[in-house]
């Protein structure tokens, strides 16, 4: 069974160490028998679910694609008909390439909310080498 150390899991939950261990002492998140204390990547995963709820898509729309990140606008740069735009969702960042027209069409300056919506035929998943 996979297990962290208190500060991955802090790492990975974008969180500080002392939340770690205030949760483990209130019975948030196990840990495991190791020393030092370790949590159970399961308890890990499931606390991660917890934490990931997502700010309301104000789309109001239906859509296909589950891939939704609702975040701010922190970078545009408009090049000739091209443009790219980059938005914080939580800890992800979402950089976009689209056009011009599109950013001035949507409003879309440093700043403004906005979903980033990716619908993709390939995801690459990767783990770290031990």
């Amino acid at each position: 069974m996979t297990s962290f150390k208190i500060s991955e899991a802090a790492r990975l939950l974008g969180v500080s160490d002392d939340t770690v261990r205030r949760w483990v002492d209130q019975g948030m998140l196990p840990v495991t028998e190791a020393s030092p204390a370790e949590i159970p990547g399961e308890a890990l995963a499931e606390r991660a679910i917890e934490l990931a709820s997502a700010p309301r898509d104000p789309t109001d729309v239906l859509s296909s694609a589950r891939n939704r990140f609702v975040g701010i606008v922190t970078r545009v740069q408009v090049d000739g008909v091209m443009a790219q735009v980059d938005i914080q969702a939580g800890p992800h960042r979402v950089v976009s390439l689209l056009s011009a027209e599109a950013v001035h069409e949507l409003g879309l300056e440093v700043g403004s909310l906005a979903v980033a919506s990716v619908k993709a035929t390939h995801v690459v998943v990767e783990t770290p080498k031990d």
